[in-house]
Protein backbone atom coordinates (compact mmCIF):
# COMPACT_ATOMS: atom_id res chain seq x y z
CA UNK A 1 0.00 0.00 0.00
CA UNK A 2 3.01 2.68 0.75
CA UNK A 3 4.48 1.48 -2.58
CA UNK A 4 1.20 2.70 -4.47
CA UNK A 5 1.02 5.98 -2.48
CA UNK A 6 4.35 6.67 -3.32
CA UNK A 7 3.09 6.79 -7.09
CA UNK A 8 2.82 10.33 -8.48
CA UNK A 9 0.04 9.20 -10.87
CA UNK A 10 -2.41 8.00 -7.48
CA UNK A 11 -1.52 11.91 -6.36
CA UNK A 12 -2.94 13.53 -8.92
CA UNK A 13 -5.62 11.50 -8.94
CA UNK A 14 -6.44 12.51 -5.51
CA UNK A 15 -5.96 16.13 -6.39
CA UNK A 16 -8.22 15.86 -9.42
CA UNK A 17 -10.85 14.10 -6.67
CA UNK A 18 -10.59 17.18 -4.24
CA UNK A 19 -11.29 19.46 -7.30
CA UNK A 20 -14.24 17.65 -8.53
CA UNK A 21 -15.26 17.68 -4.94
CA UNK A 22 -14.95 21.64 -4.48
CA UNK A 23 -16.03 23.04 -7.92
CA UNK A 24 -19.11 21.11 -7.73
CA UNK A 25 -19.71 22.37 -3.86
CA UNK A 26 -19.10 25.40 -5.68
CA UNK A 27 -21.43 25.19 -8.88
CA UNK A 28 -23.88 22.18 -8.91
CA UNK A 29 -23.78 21.90 -12.61
CA UNK A 30 -20.32 20.58 -12.30
CA UNK A 31 -21.78 17.01 -11.63
CA UNK A 32 -23.90 17.04 -14.78
CA UNK A 33 -22.77 14.64 -17.69
CA UNK A 34 -23.31 17.75 -19.74
CA UNK A 35 -20.51 19.22 -18.49
CA UNK A 36 -18.54 16.27 -18.59
CA UNK A 37 -18.69 15.45 -22.07
CA UNK A 38 -17.64 18.90 -22.42
CA UNK A 39 -14.47 18.57 -20.55
CA UNK A 40 -13.72 15.47 -22.67
CA UNK A 41 -14.16 16.80 -25.58
CA UNK A 42 -11.26 19.84 -24.48
CA UNK A 43 -9.24 17.15 -23.34
CA UNK A 44 -8.92 15.15 -26.41
CA UNK A 45 -6.47 18.06 -28.44
CA UNK A 46 -4.59 18.97 -25.54
CA UNK A 47 -4.19 14.66 -24.48
CA UNK A 48 -2.89 14.04 -28.01
CA UNK A 49 -0.38 16.85 -27.78
CA UNK A 50 0.48 15.77 -24.66
CA UNK A 51 1.47 12.05 -25.21
CA UNK A 52 3.96 13.77 -28.22
CA UNK A 53 5.18 15.96 -25.01
CA UNK A 54 5.64 12.89 -23.15
CA UNK A 55 8.05 11.22 -25.35
CA UNK A 56 9.72 14.10 -25.85
CA UNK A 57 10.45 15.10 -22.27
CA UNK A 58 11.18 11.30 -21.15
CA UNK A 59 13.70 11.41 -24.17
CA UNK A 60 15.47 14.27 -22.82
CA UNK A 61 14.45 16.85 -24.91
CA UNK A 62 11.79 19.60 -24.90
CA UNK A 63 9.31 20.59 -28.07
CA UNK A 64 7.61 23.46 -28.38
CA UNK A 65 6.65 23.53 -32.09
CA UNK A 66 4.19 21.04 -32.20
CA UNK A 67 1.41 23.87 -32.03
CA UNK A 68 3.08 25.24 -35.18
CA UNK A 69 2.89 21.85 -36.91
CA UNK A 70 -0.62 21.12 -35.88
CA UNK A 71 -1.68 24.88 -37.23
CA UNK A 72 0.51 24.34 -40.11
CA UNK A 73 -0.83 20.60 -40.89
CA UNK A 74 -4.25 21.46 -40.35
CA UNK A 75 -4.54 24.57 -42.44
CA UNK A 76 -2.83 23.41 -45.78
CA UNK A 77 -5.03 20.00 -45.29
CA UNK A 78 -7.82 22.12 -45.29
CA UNK A 79 -7.50 24.60 -47.59
CA UNK A 80 -6.26 21.79 -50.25
CA UNK A 81 -9.83 19.77 -49.41
CA UNK A 82 -11.90 22.55 -49.59
CA UNK A 83 -9.69 23.43 -53.13
CA UNK A 84 -10.30 20.45 -54.89
CA UNK A 85 -14.24 20.00 -53.82
CA UNK A 86 -13.39 16.83 -52.13
CA UNK A 87 -16.25 15.61 -49.84
CA UNK A 88 -15.28 12.10 -49.04
CA UNK A 89 -13.91 10.71 -45.26
CA UNK A 90 -12.22 12.80 -42.60
CA UNK A 91 -10.20 9.45 -42.65
CA UNK A 92 -8.14 11.52 -45.97
CA UNK A 93 -7.99 14.29 -43.64
CA UNK A 94 -6.44 12.39 -40.93
CA UNK A 95 -4.09 10.75 -43.49
CA UNK A 96 -2.72 13.78 -44.97
CA UNK A 97 -2.29 16.18 -41.81
CA UNK A 98 -0.39 12.90 -40.32
CA UNK A 99 1.54 12.43 -43.35
CA UNK A 100 2.39 16.00 -43.26
CA UNK A 101 3.47 16.29 -39.77
CA UNK A 102 5.76 13.56 -40.04
CA UNK A 103 7.39 15.81 -42.71
CA UNK A 104 7.94 18.52 -40.62
CA UNK A 105 8.83 16.34 -37.79
CA UNK A 106 11.24 15.66 -39.67
CA UNK A 107 12.83 18.62 -40.25
CA UNK A 108 13.09 18.61 -36.32
CA UNK A 109 14.76 15.16 -35.92
CA UNK A 110 17.07 15.75 -38.44
CA UNK A 111 18.27 18.98 -37.33
CA UNK A 112 18.67 17.58 -33.55
CA UNK A 113 20.22 13.76 -34.46
CA UNK A 114 22.44 14.68 -36.82
CA UNK A 115 24.06 18.33 -35.60
CA UNK A 116 23.60 17.48 -32.07
CA UNK A 117 21.62 21.09 -31.41
CA UNK A 118 19.58 21.72 -28.20
CA UNK A 119 16.28 20.72 -28.65
CA UNK A 120 14.69 23.97 -27.26
CA UNK A 121 16.52 25.70 -29.75
CA UNK A 122 15.65 24.00 -32.62
CA UNK A 123 11.86 23.52 -31.91
CA UNK A 124 12.02 27.35 -31.39
CA UNK A 125 13.10 28.00 -34.91
CA UNK A 126 10.99 25.38 -36.61
CA UNK A 127 8.32 26.63 -34.35
CA UNK A 128 8.56 29.99 -35.93
CA UNK A 129 9.64 29.18 -39.59
CA UNK A 130 6.75 26.89 -40.61
CA UNK A 131 4.37 29.57 -38.88
CA UNK A 132 5.94 32.08 -40.97
CA UNK A 133 6.38 29.73 -43.86
CA UNK A 134 2.57 29.30 -43.50
CA UNK A 135 1.38 32.70 -43.02
CA UNK A 136 3.40 33.96 -45.79
CA UNK A 137 3.04 31.49 -48.55
CA UNK A 138 -0.32 29.71 -47.67
CA UNK A 139 -2.72 32.10 -46.64
CA UNK A 140 -3.69 33.78 -43.63
CA UNK A 141 -7.93 33.65 -44.15
CA UNK A 142 -9.60 31.82 -41.91
CA UNK A 143 -11.63 29.00 -43.38
CA UNK A 144 -14.80 29.12 -42.22
CA UNK A 145 -16.88 26.17 -44.23
CA UNK A 146 -14.75 22.91 -43.74
CA UNK A 147 -14.88 19.67 -46.15
CA UNK A 148 -17.92 17.87 -45.36
CA UNK A 149 -16.20 15.28 -44.17
CA UNK A 150 -15.16 17.26 -41.16
CA UNK A 151 -18.27 18.57 -40.85
CA UNK A 152 -19.75 15.28 -40.23
CA UNK A 153 -17.05 14.27 -37.47
CA UNK A 154 -17.39 16.73 -35.47
CA UNK A 155 -21.44 16.29 -35.40
CA UNK A 156 -20.99 13.00 -34.54
CA UNK A 157 -21.86 12.08 -30.94
CA UNK A 158 -22.61 9.63 -28.41
CA UNK A 159 -25.20 9.60 -25.51
CA UNK A 160 -26.87 12.27 -26.06
CA UNK A 161 -28.83 14.58 -23.46
CA UNK A 162 -30.37 17.69 -22.83
CA UNK A 163 -29.30 20.39 -21.75
CA UNK A 164 -30.93 23.56 -19.15
CA UNK A 165 -31.77 25.66 -22.63
CA UNK A 166 -33.33 22.98 -24.38
CA UNK A 167 -30.10 21.91 -26.64
CA UNK A 168 -28.79 18.65 -26.91
CA UNK A 169 -25.37 17.75 -25.86
CA UNK A 170 -22.87 14.05 -26.11
CA UNK A 171 -20.15 12.68 -26.27
CA UNK A 172 -18.09 13.55 -29.28
CA UNK A 173 -16.86 10.90 -31.31
CA UNK A 174 -13.18 12.59 -31.24
CA UNK A 175 -12.59 10.91 -27.71
CA UNK A 176 -11.78 7.93 -29.46
CA UNK A 177 -9.21 9.58 -31.70
CA UNK A 178 -7.26 10.32 -27.70
CA UNK A 179 -8.69 6.20 -27.22
CA UNK A 180 -6.64 5.13 -29.94
CA UNK A 181 -3.42 7.39 -29.48
CA UNK A 182 -2.96 6.72 -25.98
CA UNK A 183 -2.62 2.66 -26.06
CA UNK A 184 -0.43 2.45 -28.88
CA UNK A 185 2.40 4.77 -27.18
CA UNK A 186 1.54 2.86 -24.33
CA UNK A 187 2.41 -0.25 -25.82
CA UNK A 188 5.75 1.47 -27.22
CA UNK A 189 7.13 2.84 -24.04
CA UNK A 190 6.70 -0.02 -21.93
CA UNK A 191 7.17 -3.06 -24.43
CA UNK A 192 9.39 -2.53 -26.88
CA UNK A 193 13.24 -1.69 -27.49
CA UNK A 194 12.32 1.43 -28.99
CA UNK A 195 10.64 2.50 -25.82
CA UNK A 196 13.29 1.38 -23.34
CA UNK A 197 15.65 3.22 -25.52
CA UNK A 198 13.66 6.40 -25.57
CA UNK A 199 14.17 6.25 -21.59
CA UNK A 200 17.46 5.59 -21.08
CA UNK A 201 18.20 8.05 -23.97
CA UNK A 202 16.90 10.83 -21.51
CA UNK A 203 18.41 9.09 -18.52
CA UNK A 204 22.24 9.41 -20.04
CA UNK A 205 22.85 9.84 -23.32
CA UNK A 206 26.34 8.81 -22.66
CA UNK A 207 25.63 5.22 -21.24
CA UNK A 208 22.84 4.55 -24.05
CA UNK A 209 25.43 5.32 -26.62
CA UNK A 210 27.79 2.64 -24.47
CA UNK A 211 24.85 0.26 -24.42
CA UNK A 212 24.55 0.55 -28.66
CA UNK A 213 21.51 2.03 -28.74
CA UNK A 214 21.02 4.14 -31.84
CA UNK A 215 20.59 7.31 -30.51
CA UNK A 216 19.98 9.03 -33.75
CA UNK A 217 17.62 6.80 -34.90
CA UNK A 218 15.47 7.17 -31.78
CA UNK A 219 15.31 10.66 -31.97
CA UNK A 220 14.92 10.35 -34.97
CA UNK A 221 11.41 8.13 -34.67
CA UNK A 222 10.65 10.75 -31.20
CA UNK A 223 10.02 13.68 -33.61
CA UNK A 224 8.54 12.19 -36.75
CA UNK A 225 5.85 10.94 -33.94
CA UNK A 226 5.17 13.97 -32.45
CA UNK A 227 5.20 15.38 -35.93
CA UNK A 228 2.40 12.58 -37.06
CA UNK A 229 0.35 13.01 -33.66
CA UNK A 230 0.43 17.21 -34.00
CA UNK A 231 -1.10 16.57 -37.76
CA UNK A 232 -3.92 14.40 -35.95
CA UNK A 233 -4.28 16.83 -33.26
CA UNK A 234 -4.92 19.56 -36.04
CA UNK A 235 -7.51 17.88 -37.98
CA UNK A 236 -9.33 17.06 -34.79
CA UNK A 237 -9.04 21.15 -33.46
CA UNK A 238 -10.52 22.56 -36.78
CA UNK A 239 -13.42 19.87 -36.46
CA UNK A 240 -14.17 20.36 -33.44
CA UNK A 241 -14.45 24.14 -33.58
CA UNK A 242 -15.56 23.83 -37.40
CA UNK A 243 -13.21 26.79 -38.28
CA UNK A 244 -9.28 25.83 -40.17
CA UNK A 245 -7.48 29.42 -38.90
CA UNK A 246 -3.88 29.78 -39.25
CA UNK A 247 -3.81 31.45 -36.26
CA UNK A 248 -4.89 28.43 -34.04
CA UNK A 249 -3.17 26.85 -31.59
CA UNK A 250 0.30 28.61 -31.12
CA UNK A 251 0.68 29.84 -28.08
CA UNK A 252 -1.04 26.83 -26.07
CA UNK A 253 2.58 24.59 -25.61
CA UNK A 254 2.58 26.09 -22.10
CA UNK A 255 -0.33 24.61 -20.78
CA UNK A 256 0.33 21.53 -22.71
CA UNK A 257 4.08 21.28 -20.78
CA UNK A 258 2.43 22.40 -18.09
CA UNK A 259 -0.12 19.33 -18.10
CA UNK A 260 2.55 16.92 -18.86
CA UNK A 261 4.98 17.84 -15.89
CA UNK A 262 2.06 18.14 -13.75
CA UNK A 263 1.67 14.43 -14.45
CA UNK A 264 5.22 13.20 -13.24
CA UNK A 265 7.45 13.78 -16.46
CA UNK A 266 10.95 15.36 -15.18
CA UNK A 267 12.06 18.64 -17.79
CA UNK A 268 15.49 16.68 -17.15
CA UNK A 269 14.23 13.30 -18.82
CA UNK A 270 13.87 9.38 -18.07
CA UNK A 271 10.84 9.33 -16.01
CA UNK A 272 7.37 9.48 -17.11
CA UNK A 273 4.39 7.65 -17.68
CA UNK A 274 0.95 7.89 -20.20
CA UNK A 275 -1.34 7.81 -17.48
CA UNK A 276 0.64 10.49 -15.63
CA UNK A 277 0.40 12.43 -18.55
CA UNK A 278 -3.43 11.84 -19.43
CA UNK A 279 -4.52 12.46 -15.45
CA UNK A 280 -2.05 15.79 -15.83
CA UNK A 281 -4.15 16.67 -18.92
CA UNK A 282 -7.69 16.30 -17.05
CA UNK A 283 -6.50 17.91 -14.13
CA UNK A 284 -5.52 21.26 -16.11
CA UNK A 285 -8.57 21.06 -18.53
CA UNK A 286 -10.71 20.73 -14.94
CA UNK A 287 -9.08 23.40 -13.68
CA UNK A 288 -9.47 25.65 -16.99
CA UNK A 289 -13.05 24.74 -17.54
CA UNK A 290 -14.03 25.52 -13.70
CA UNK A 291 -12.44 29.05 -13.56
CA UNK A 292 -14.33 30.11 -16.54
CA UNK A 293 -17.65 28.59 -15.16
CA UNK A 294 -16.84 30.52 -11.98
CA UNK A 295 -16.01 33.83 -14.41
CA UNK A 296 -12.09 33.80 -13.51
CA UNK A 297 -10.83 36.27 -15.95
CA UNK A 298 -8.42 35.02 -18.52
CA UNK A 299 -5.33 36.31 -17.11
CA UNK A 300 -5.83 34.77 -13.98
CA UNK A 301 -6.18 31.62 -16.10
CA UNK A 302 -2.17 31.97 -17.11
CA UNK A 303 -1.23 32.97 -13.63
CA UNK A 304 -2.83 29.29 -12.66
CA UNK A 305 -0.81 27.62 -15.67
CA UNK A 306 2.19 29.66 -14.28
CA UNK A 307 2.00 28.15 -10.93
CA UNK A 308 0.97 24.47 -11.95
CA UNK A 309 4.58 25.08 -13.73
CA UNK A 310 6.25 25.32 -10.70
CA UNK A 311 4.57 23.10 -8.29
CA UNK A 312 4.63 20.45 -10.97
CA UNK A 313 8.43 20.87 -11.50
CA UNK A 314 9.18 21.51 -8.14
CA UNK A 315 7.50 17.90 -7.17
CA UNK A 316 9.63 16.01 -9.74
CA UNK A 317 12.38 17.82 -8.54
CA UNK A 318 12.22 16.92 -4.93
CA UNK A 319 11.43 13.32 -6.26
CA UNK A 320 14.34 13.01 -7.95
CA UNK A 321 16.38 14.08 -4.87
CA UNK A 322 14.48 11.89 -2.92
CA UNK A 323 15.05 8.74 -4.73
CA UNK A 324 19.06 10.06 -5.48
CA UNK A 325 19.05 10.27 -1.04
CA UNK A 326 17.41 6.72 -1.23
CA UNK A 327 19.76 5.19 -3.83
CA UNK A 328 22.80 6.21 -2.00
CA UNK A 329 21.33 4.95 1.81
CA UNK A 330 21.36 1.54 -0.26
CA UNK A 331 24.88 1.72 -1.83
CA UNK A 332 26.31 3.03 1.27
Amino acid sequence: MSKLLEKHEVFVAFIILGLVLVFGAINPNFFTRATLYDMLRSSVVMGIFGIGVLMVLVSGGIDISFTAIAAFCMYVTTRYLKGIGFEGSVLLAFAMSGALGILLGMINALLISSFKLPTLIVTLGTSNMFRGFMLAFIGTKIISVLPPGMVRFSRMELFPVTTAIGGTNGLSVSIFVLAIVVPITWFILKYTMLGRGIYALGGDRVAAERAGLNVNVIQFFIYCYVGFLAGIAGIVHASLIRTASPFDLVGTELSVIAAVVLGGARITGGHGTVLGSILGVFLVVIMNNSLIMMGVPSYWQSAVIGIIIIIGTSITAFQSKRTGRVSLVEIE
